[in-house]
């Protein structure tokens, strides 16, 4: 086992985009990471910089998993800083056409697998005053087309940092939520038509989307000891898109 004076970040759906982003930035900060996800594939292909992180594969949206993988991670490394509940799935379909299991298959992941997650955490998080991150989305925030299960899951988590923050702020345990909006991961520029981004780009003060390392900078920010007074918030990282409503981009020309 290593050294216990290094501390611990764990990172769920870590194998790529906004999870990755946020796992090299803690190890650049020398934190040990554990790299958390259930795609086998893609964390075979992971090109690990350093000894500070290591990859573990696990399904968070099963409850035997989620214990085995605490298992595993406490064997490398026996203390826990930080948790990132970042490990989600998304489902776009109308709500008429979202039956039981299309439903079922976002709540367990996105929802159960942040509620199991940290409970699973808060033990060792109250020995080393350490702190949550939960990753919703903006789509937490405000409705929009084709989300029922993912928007609804995300409003839940959001719910779920300020339940989190209240029961364990006694413990010095700071709970947070990153909301981010439209990011330039490689997924959303595979899916997303050009139409869809020139929407987006109009919808958005800033005009752009937002990168991977812009989020992971927020998550290590709520981590970090500059936000040792801040607990229970809920942080949109969306270039202005939350805080415009349903203000027309025309009227703003």
């Amino acid at each position: 086992m290593e050294s216990t004076k290094k501390k611990l970040a764990i990172v769920t759906g870590a194998a790529r985009g906004i999870g990755l982003a946020t796992a090299k930035l803690f190890s650049q900060n020398d934190y040990k990471v554990a790299i958390v996800d259930r795609d086998k594939n893609e964390l075979s292909n992971l090109s690990l910089a350093n000894n500070l992180m290591k990859s573990f594969c696990y399904d968070i949206s099963d409850f035997n998993n989620v214990d085995m993988m605490y298992q595993e991670i406490l064997e490398w490394h026996d203390r826990v800083d930080v948790l990132v509940n970042n490990a989600g799935v998304a489902d776009f379909g109308s709500i008429e056409m979202t039956d039981f299991n299309r439903w079922n298959k976002v709540m367990k992941t996105n929802l159960d697998g942040a509620f199991m997650c940290s409970q699973k955490a808060i033990s060792y998080l109250k020995n080393t005053k350490g702190s949550i991150i939960n990753i919703a989305s903006i789509s937490g925030l405000r409705a929009s087309t084709l989300r029922v299960a993912y928007g609804t899951s995300k409003a839940a988590i959001i719910q779920l940092t300020k339940q989190q923050a209240a029961e364990l702020g006694e413990y010095g345990i700071r709970v947070n939520c990153i909301a981010p909006g439209p990011v330039k991961t490689k997924l959303a520029m595979a899916v997303h038509t050009q139409d869809i981004i020139d929407a987006y780009h109009d919808a958005i003060p800033l005009n752009r989307y937002g990168t991977e390392n812009e989020i992971a900078n927020a998550i290590y920010f709520l981590a970090s000891e500059k936000a040792s007074y801040i607990t229970g918030q809920i942080l949109a990282v969306d270039g202005g898109f939350e805080a415009t409503g349903v203000g027309l981009p025309s009227l703003r020309k």
